[in-house]
């Protein structure tokens, strides 16, 4: 006899997939993906991953289909889940476009010019991580960080011949341990409507367990920097001898640092953070701009509209003569991103089919269910949320759906929701961008130039952060009971 429900209305009602249903895509994506990495490297994202997940996708929309659901809800899923993607697609032009605008006004070069004269090969890593901090819990946007301070300290890097991958790393570091400190967070703040507790006792929790981690993860950077001989003199002659280097140039930075916040939303902040650039460019330089346009029977004016809107666009091309001058400045442009852009929609397209047939919550299911002690649950929770990063390659579907499945199991063991959502705040929040195909990995990989598998061994707190909310339950300290939290 078939095991399949029939409706009132002559419909076939779902059946709830089994492990193996569950198992088969998962064990598929990381597979190909890990296949993928084998055969194209680091060239793996710009394209190959893309394939292994849309194929992976058809893998769990089979499954689904097989289970009783409709195609039509199926496909449905998948372009729902494509749509909550759209608004980090949007950040993410925005980006390139700042990248490029920000390359041909001098702003990254006046960041390069002036970290050189400030900072020091001997700690310059460590300094990375707390300016990165610092400004993190300012704005509360990683995103925001990266694509912006970020840009200029790989750019200070690179002159000082340091490693881009430590580097990455240590904005990494600084910025997630920022996004997760400020209540202007979204992601704070949704850890704890999800979860059921208040921000503020969110942020206080989330302190003692994200400051050890940072602490520890600057020390690192303190031992990984090294005595230097470095001299900035001849690139600083260089930047001087090409560029009209003024503390002008900041302008644009200290406009998208004064709208994150006062609470823009992303895309509009940075978008305007580019068009400020532009129009630096055009005051400070306007015959760089012009040049840049290569149109010389254009009339000025329209040559420099010509030039911005090809920054904006495909971003900006150096010729200043110095090879490592040129190599930090060519980069931006919206082009330049749509090979993340593509990743990012395969990825989704992924973890919404993935959730709609209900393969993570059979996986989850048995771990609910099996813990005994609050370590092994808080462990499963880590563990949840680190497998929701892999799988459903949305950081926000990451701290959604472990809070909501783990809440009413929390409640039964007279847990307090700020544990839960401090749990899932020191998982799902840093992991994410360690995972190349995540929306986050995806982002910090295009923003910074360097592939998140290179990065990810070097982001400290977000590898310390899982580790010592685990270790701190395991311990008993900060095990909180609802009588113990303060208002």
């Amino acid at each position: 006899m078939s095991s399949d429900h029939i409706t009132q209305s002559g419909k076939r009602e779902p059946r709830k997939p089994c492990l193996l249903d569950a198992l088969i895509p998962t064990i598929a994506l990381i597979g190909l993906l890990s296949l993928s990495y084998i055969f194209f490297g680091d060239a793996a994202s710009a394209g190959p991953n893309q394939v292994a997940l849309l194929f992976c996708s058809i893998i769990a929309a089979g499954i689904a289909y097989k289970n009783g659901m409709a195609w039509d809800g199926i496909r449905q899923a998948a372009v729902d889940g494509i749509a909550s993607g759209l608004a980090a697609i949007m950040i993410l032009l925005a980006v390139g476009a700042l990248i490029g605008t920000w390359a041909l006004s001098g702003t990254i070069v006046a960041m390069v010019y002036y970290g050189l004269q400030i900072l020091s090969p001997n700690y310059f890593y460590a300094s990375t991580a707390l300016i990165c901090a610092v400004i993190g819990i300012s704005i509360g946007s990683s995103w925001t960080v990266a694509g912006t301070i970020g840009i200029g300290l790989m750019g200070v890097a690179a002159s000082m011949n340091l490693s881009p991958e430590i580097t990455a790393g240590a904005v990494i570091s600084g910025a997630y341990f920022g996004d997760k400190a400020s209540p202007l967070s979204d992601t704070a703040n949704l850890a704890t409507a999800t979860a059921g507790s208040g921000i503020y006792e969110h942020i206080r929790e989330t302190l003692f367990t994200s400051v050890p981690a940072l602490l520890i993860a600057v020390l690192i950077f303190s031992a990984l920097g090294a005595p230097s001989d470095f001299d900035a003199s001849a690139m600083l002659s260089g930047l001087d001898r090409s560029f009209n280097v003024s503390l002008w140039a900041f302008v644009p930075l200290l406009i998208v640092l004064g709208l994150s916040i006062a609470r823009f939303p992303p895309f509009v902040t940075i978008f305007i953070g580019a068009f400020a650039g532009g129009v630096m460019a055009v005051l400070l330089d306007p015959s760089r701009v012009i040049a840049f346009a290569a149109d010389p029977e254009l009339w000025a004016p329209l040559a420099a509209t010509k030039g911005l809107w090809m920054a904006l666009a495909n971003g900006y091309v150096a010729s200043s003569g110095n090879e490592a001058i040129d190599m930090i400045l060519t980069r931006g442009g919206m082009s330049s991103m749509m090979n993340t852009v593509w990743l990012i929609i395969a990825a989704l397209a992924f973890g919404a089919t993935v959730e709609h047939a209900g393969l993570l919550n059979r996986l989850v299911d048995p771990l609910i269910h099996g813990v005994r002690s609050i370590g092994a649950l808080v462990t499963s929770v880590v563990a949840t949320c680190i497998g929701a990063n892999i799988v459903t390659s949305d950081q926000y579907i990451a701290i959604v759906l472990p809070a909501r499945l783990f809440r009413p199991e929390f409640l039964k063991r007279g847990l307090a929701p700020v544990l839960l959502s401090r749990v899932v705040g020191d998982s799902a929040t840093v992991t994410s961008p360690l995972i190349p195909w995540n929306s986050c990995g995806a982002y910090m990989a295009a923003a910074l130039g360097v592939p998140a598998t290179a990065f990810a061994l070097y982001s400290f707190f977000n590898l310390l952060n899982p580790l010592l909310t685990i270790l701190f339950v395991v311990l008993g300290f900060r095990v909180l009971r609802p009588t113990m939290v303060r208002p």
